[in-house]
């Protein structure tokens, strides 16, 4: 049987830390409309998004040694490659330039990214499976908003992630290795909180219209939607073999 990378014979003492911090979808849609950033801005972030999954998994499949990796997770990067250019393409039809709408968010979630890139292989991808099932979710919680656009949007995030692969390989690590299970864990608790405050920030506040700005009415009306983020990621992590 092959032993994965992470999985090989570990020298006496290890100690596993994480790196300090200077560090399909079952949420319902909601109403909005009040609250829902500008079409611009909710596609332009979801396209660029979509882009980011694809240039994390490539990094990953750059650093991981076995071959079998690299394929299954091939698959993910080019399911996430399909969903971007998908997104550009309902730009173009609604006569924007996907550029121009998606420059504004490139130094903002490239430095998401950064912040939630794993020191190792395997925690890059709990973090694309975790960030990425939470942002598609809000996305799609989102898309009721916008109409026909929101429909297409909708139509584009719901198609397979194929990520199921990051789900097999992290399970499999896991299974014989309980310091590392406890590690990943960690790991994933500390990405909702980055994750929900890209999702925060593009919201809008109802009185003045600032992305990011919420009143306290405002969150009244986004808590059941995140607490719906929540119980889903939840339910990922459950199913991976991890403690939320």
């Amino acid at each position: 049987m092959v032993r994965w990378f992470w999985q090989r014979r570990r020298p006496p003492g290890r100690i596993l830390r994480l790196r300090s911090r200077d560090e399909a979808s079952d949420v319902r849609r909601v109403d909005f409309q009040q609250l829902a950033p500008d079409v611009a801005t909710y596609l332009g972030q979801a396209a660029y998004l979509q882009l980011g999954y694809a240039e994390t998994l490539s990094s990953v499949i750059e650093r991981s040694p076995e071959l079998s990796h690299k394929e299954s997770l091939s698959r993910a990067t080019g399911a996430a490659l399909l969903k971007h250019q998908a997104l550009v393409e309902l730009i173009r039809d609604r006569g924007d330039d996907p550029l121009e709408l998606m420059l504004p968010f490139r130094e903002p979630l490239d430095a998401f990214r950064m912040a939630t890139h794993g020191v190792r292989p395997l925690e890059t991808m709990l973090t694309v499976h975790v960030t990425a099932g939470l942002l598609d979710d809000f996305y799609l919680s989102l898309s009721g908003s916008y109409g026909d656009t929101g429909r297409r949007s909708a139509a584009i995030l719901r198609a397979d992630a194929d990520r199921s692969p990051l789900v097999a390989i992290v399970s499999e690590a896991i299974a014989t290795d309980d310091e590392l299970r406890s590690l990943l864990s960690l790991w994933g608790r500390r990405l909702v909180g980055d994750t929900l405050l890209v999702a925060r920030g593009a919201l809008r506040s109802s009185t003045t219209e600032r992305r990011g700005a919420l009143d306290l009415d405002d969150e009244k009306q986004v808590e059941p939607v995140f607490t719906q983020l929540l119980g889903a990621h939840s339910r990922r992590m459950t199913s991976m073999g991890l403690d939320a």
